[in-house]
């Protein structure tokens, strides 16, 4: 959805924006075309996407690349005009099969954002207890079968690669399940994924943190790809635009605190056209919210 993220994130030629998940600089260089003076910076984990961004971007000279979460934005930055965030994880990560984020690929159990982490899934799958895997795959998967699929992996221990733990998970499930359309191993991947990049801590944390980063009049902009995510943002953008008023007194207009926020749209999906043409973003939400009133008004 570039064209509507963009109109939504409403990029001035002189404002200071921030692309908080760069991957491959896709929205990054829309931005960079709209600006003049301004300024842009881009956080990633990927310290690859980092060095390839540089290279696809070098003909702009007003954009810092930074190598952090973006849960840390506000530790470079204040007072900017929009926030991108085009969560989870991006094209190239998944077709390198060497990361370990496919299951359509045989690869390493890696899985990492960040190579420079620690945990990775290889760690998950091969040193997690029955129970913890059970709750990864049923809080960050949401995965019916959870129990069943932790017994099998511990069962089938010691699992090397993607594809190796493809089979495991189907091996669990039984086949009324492995006869309905879609991935078996789709949502056991996306847990231990999050899992290993702590992706919904990160969002969290961000979402609690991002105000005093952001201009009165600035715009957050959040792409979500599951409904893990798109629930916090949903959530708190409600909790953001809506106004404070205490139904146990009768308040005059003038009395009611307003909302700091005000809210951009009520989610946006991809259209049948561009599913077409990328079918990644059938599950895309993009939602908005602009900042109205400072902490004092």
């Amino acid at each position: 959805m570039p064209e509507e993220t963009l109109k939504l994130l409403d990029v001035k030629e002189d404002g200071i924006y921030v692309d908080g998940t760069l991957g491959r600089g896709g929205h990054t260089r829309r931005i960079l075309e709209k600006l003049k003076s301004g300024h842009l910076y881009c956080f990633d984990l990927d310290e690859e996407a980092i060095e390839e961004s540089r290279k696809l971007l070098k003909e702009f000279d007003n954009v810092t690349f930074i190598h952090d979460n973006f849960k840390n934005m506000g530790n470079y930055v204040k007072e900017v005009d929009g926030i991108l965030l085009d969560l989870g994880v991006s094209s190239p990560q998944f077709d390198e099969a060497e990361r370990g984020f496919s299951y359509r690929y045989d690869g390493p159990l890696d899985m990492r954002m960040n190579k420079d982490d620690k945990l990775s899934a290889y760690d998950v799958v091969n040193h997690y207890s029955k129970e913890d895997l059970q709750r990864v795959l049923w809080n960050y998967g949401e995965e019916r079968n959870a129990s069943r699929i932790a017994s099998k992996i511990v069962e089938s221990r010691p699992i090397e690669t993607t594809l190796q733990l493809v089979e495991v998970i189907k091996s669990a499930l039984p086949a009324k399940v492995l006869s309905k359309k879609g991935h078996p191993a789709k949502q056991s991947f996306q847990a231990i994924r999050i899992e290993v990049n702590h992706e919904l801590d990160s969002l969290k944390e961000f979402l609690d943190s991002f105000d005093p980063i952001l201009k009165t009049g600035g715009r957050l902009v959040i792409i979500t790809f599951h409904s893990l995510e798109d629930r916090l943002v949903k959530h708190k953008f409600k909790a953001l635009t809506t106004a404070e008023d205490d139904k146990r007194i009768a308040l005059r207009p003038e009395e009611v605190k307003k909302a700091d926020y005000v809210l951009l749209n009520r989610g946006v999906k991809a259209t049948e056209e561009e599913v077409e043409n990328n079918r990644r973003s059938k599950s895309a939400i993009l939602r908005g919210i602009k900042k109205a009133y400072g902490k004092d008004s």
